[in-house]
C-alpha cells in the first residue's frame, strides 16, 4: 500500500460489505495485514495501550478516599438513597 486508506474509503467499503458474511478461518486482522503491528488480542486502534499508571494515593488523600467510599457503602448498606437526590414521601 503506497497511500493510506481514507475515512471516506473505509466508510464506502463498510457500507458496501455484506453484514452476514462469515469470517474465513485464516483471516488476518487489519493491524497485522501490513506486517507492522504487534500481535495483541485487540488492535491498538480499538483499545490503545495506556500511557502510564496513576500514582497510588498516599497520606491524607488515601484517608479521604477511604472515608468517601466507606460513607457511600455505609449509606447504601442501611438502605438509604445516596445518589438520587432528595427523596420525598407523601
Amino acid at each position: 500500500m503506497s497511500e493510506p486508506i481514507t475515512d471516506e474509503e473505509l466508510t464506502a467499503l463498510a457500507l458496501a460489505a455484506d453484514p452476514d458474511v462469515e469470517v474465513a478461518p485464516g483471516a488476518v486482522p487489519i493491524d497485522l495485514w501490513g506486517g507492522n503491528g504487534p500481535a495483541h488480542p485487540l488492535p491498538s486502534w480499538y483499545m490503545p495501550v495506556p500511557v502510564g499508571s496513576p500514582r497510588p494515593l498516599r497520606g491524607w488523600r488515601r484517608a479521604v478516599a477511604l472515608v468517601v467510599v466507606g460513607s457511600f457503602l455505609a449509606i447504601n448498606a442501611y438502605g438509604l438513597c445516596s445518589t438520587y437526590g432528595v427523596v420525598t414521601f407523601g
